[in-house]
């Protein structure tokens, strides 16, 4: 009788090995993403929410949606682009080097966030007094967010007072750390920045009025590469940022929600 169960066992563990099911085949796959570095916190949640419901494992890249774009162009091996605006997915679209749709998953918002003892107020004209010296926005030519910035003082007519006073990040994250460092008196960044649980009650913060610049739209991407290596995988992380999972944790950090289509 042991005999006969050992040797069925060893039957089954044979099969087994010879024919793995769709669970296990999906578990060894990995897509790459490069992500906005403003996503960053909120990523860790959706690549785990994700993982635990697909079995596919998620490897993420993290910087300036430009930087990230070029590097796409010049074939670097990312599976889908998650962007800080809409403009750099569909140019990779425009350049062969991404496939429809592009689509909004969220729209972001810009905050005021200072480590330092100043009261942050709505009224812009504060940012020229003396005391501060260093403002910390993300480079406007590689990060949507620091374009925003910029639009944020051109529209309160201060662009050209605070010239003097800006230190660029090469994306938010880099701005973060100025920020964190008290490299920059304060700084403009995201919201999903200073409501992530790493960030949460560091430091003040206070939210831009939302007609001092652009809505942020936020898009995502399959790239050329992920759609020919990944192809399921990346539709089925494509598909996950609009589901009930995805925009639970998306609303948790501080994303307004683009509408669901219905049919």
């Amino acid at each position: 009788m042991k005999k006969s169960i050992a040797l069925f066992l060893g039957f089954a563990i044979i099969l087994a090995g010879c024919q793995p099911s769709e669970r296990q085949s999906r578990r060894s796959e990995t897509i790459t993403v490069a992500v906005a570095a403003n996503v960053q916190f909120a990523m860790e949640e959706l690549e785990s929410a994700f993982e635990a419901e697909s079995g596919i494992a998620v490897e993420t890249t993290i910087s300036s949606s430009g930087k990230l774009t070029a590097q796409i162009q010049q074939g670097a091996p990312y599976d889908l682009l998650v962007s800080a605006d809409m403009k750099y997915p569909t140019a990779l679209v425009e350049s062969g080097k991404a496939v429809l749709p592009v689509r909004a998953y969220g729209f972001g918002a810009l905050v005021l966030w200072t480590q330092n003892e100043l009261e942050l107020e709505e009224n812009p004209a504060f940012l020229l007094q003396d005391k501060i010296r260093k403002i910390a926005i993300a480079n406007p030519r590689n990060a949507p967010y620091g374009e925003q910035a910029m639009h944020y003082f051109e529209h309160y007519g201060i662009a050209e007072q605070v010239a003097s006073k800006l230190v660029y990040g090469e994306s938010i994250a880099q701005t973060n750390q100025y920020i964190l460092s008290h490299a920059a008196d304060l700084g403009l960044t995201a919201k999903s920045v200073v409501l992530s649980p790493e960030m949460k009650g560091t430091g003040k913060w206070l939210e831009i009025p939302a007609q001092s610049y652009e809505p942020i739209a936020q898009g995502v991407v399959i790239t050329s590469y992920g759609q020919k290596v990944h192809p399921e995988a990346s539709r089925r992380f494509f598909e996950f940022l609009f589901s009930p999972k995805a925009r639970v944790i998306l609303e948790k950090y501080g994303y307004e929600l683009p509408k669901v289509t219905i049919g």
